[in-house]
């Protein structure tokens, strides 16, 4: 059975650029985990994916995961997790010009295959800030989507995302 990813923006609009998703729509009750930026590495939560085999995205900032990268590397070795872009110092990328954009998105890219062994292929954009000039500069990264998210959960609501 095929499935559609839900995109935002017009069918016009970035023709040809990686698709920003929020959601996966599926008859199937699920619910994505995903950790984001890596400066809190918490034992008891390692164990439970680990236990549990739950899969997991870590959209990993370069210098968080730096300081215990072993805490990382376990989760993708022994687990379901794998290692994603979430820039190197968390701007909001439609603020930055193109070399900006590039130095954030490609270069945590080349930092986290580095430590990992493996180019991250999904980018989270801090903040949700997307527009059609991040989803070029992810696609010249390698970047072949980006995942924004429906609710935080360290929030317990609905999260606005920018846009541009």
């Amino acid at each position: 059975m095929a499935r559609r990813f839900g995109v935002a923006g017009s069918a016009q609009a970035g023709v040809g650029l990686p698709p920003v998703v929020a959601h996966v729509p599926t008859q199937e009750k699920v619910v994505f985990i995903t950790i984001d930026d890596g400066w809190v590495h918490d034992a008891d939560a390692a164990r439970i994916l680990l236990d549990e085999r739950v899969p997991v995205s870590l959209f990993l900032l370069p210098g968080a995961a730096s300081y215990d990268t072993g805490y990382f590397t376990r989760l993708v070795d022994e687990g379901r997790a794998s290692v994603e872009n979430h820039t190197v110092n968390h701007p909001d990328l439609t603020t930055l010009d193109a070399v900006g954009k590039d130095a954030e998105v490609c270069g945590a890219g080349e930092q986290l295959a580095a430590t990992f062994g493996r180019e991250p292929k999904l980018l989270r954009p801090p903040y949700g800030a997307v527009n059609d000039e991040v989803r070029a500069a992810a696609k010249a990264c390698g970047v072949r989507a980006l995942v924004t998210w429906t609710y935080d959960f360290t929030t317990w609501g609905e999260t606005r995302r920018l846009r541009s």
